[in-house]
């Protein structure tokens, strides 16, 4: 039997949505913990969480490692805004730091400390890779299970790798975008044959006119239909609004979820960090359980 320090944390909230639910684990120098037994807490945890978040503390960083119920994810933007953003505002060695290093995988992405100025952290999104893909607007609406004339012609339909490869697609308006329900079991072999990791779909039509787009990503692969908001898929809409010059890189709120009148709140801003443009997205987090995972 094994112990470790777990928490359920739903990002991109303050409590008044319902945020995106992560599970996360805290372990220190003396834990040990194999492969085999993330990938049976993030399985155990189905239907609970989306992802299993765990941190290593290292030298001058902290390593995080995600799982979905299905498998190793490469990267979680929910799940590290969840475990970041708590384990920052409860240590008191990092409230007063601007700035927290974490690596994920080879990479060190940096952390920004805004929990005093606005109640949020700002995590920087992974560099971004421009993919290519050759889908036809009749592959994408058959996929999502929706009329193509429902599909708005004039953003461009892309590839964009901002953590997870994300396919972008424009929808005309708020309420055609509320009411996509794709088949979870046909999108997830559409995914796994196009390379796709999760799809976001967009509109300019806003809920709250203080916002600036409703987005709404897809992400049958790991195991469930729909993330209700998303760090990375929200990070590489951002650098697609960036490529084609739809935006000027200062803040952007984005609605997210499927919930018209109380959507998740997602924050995007950009930065330039050795002398690469990066895509910082935001928010905060609220605990539900804290307490002790047990592993048998």
């Amino acid at each position: 039997m094994k112990k470790y320090q777990f928490k359920k944390i739903d990002a991109f909230t303050t409590g008044l949505s319902s945020g995106n639910p992560a599970g996360c684990v805290y372990l220190n120098a003396k834990d040990e913990i194999t492969t085999e037994e993330m990938q049976k807490i993030a399985t155990d945890l189905k239907g609970f969480v989306n992802e299993v978040i765990y941190l290593f503390p290292e030298n001058d960083t902290y390593f995080l490692k995600y799982y979905s119920s299905e498998c190793e994810v490469d990267f979680c933007g929910h799940g590290t805004i969840a475990i970041m953003y708590d384990f920052i505002k409860n240590n008191p060695l990092l409230q007063n730091k601007p700035e927290i290093n974490i690596r994920v995988k080879d990479e060190i992405l940096s952390v920004k400390n805004n929990i005093v100025k606005d109640n949020s952290i700002y995590i920087y999104a992974p560099s971004p890779k421009y993919l290519t893909t050759n889908l036809t607007i009749d592959d994408i609406a058959i996929a999502l299970n929706i009329e193509k004339s429902m599909i708005d012609l004039k953003y461009k339909i892309d590839l964009i790798n901002g953590g997870l490869n994300t396919l972008i697609v424009s929808i005309k308006d708020l309420e055609y975008c509320l009411t996509v329900l794709p088949d979870q079991a046909e999108l997830r072999k559409f995914c796994l044959n196009n390379n796709i990791d999760i799809i976001l779909i967009f509109t300019e039509n806003v809920f709250y006119k203080e916002n600036n787009f409703r987005t709404r990503v897809f992400a049958p692969k790991f195991g469930y239909l729909e993330d209700p908001a998303t760090g990375s898929g929200n990070a590489a809409f951002g650098y697609y609004l960036l490529k084609e010059k739809l935006w000027d890189g200062k803040k952007l709120i984005i609605e997210q979820s499927s919930n018209k009148n109380t959507p998740n709140i997602v924050k995007l801003t950009s930065s330039i960090n050795n002398n690469n443009l990066h895509i910082l997205f935001g928010g905060s987090a609220i605990v539900r359980i804290a307490g002790e995972y047990i592993l048998y």
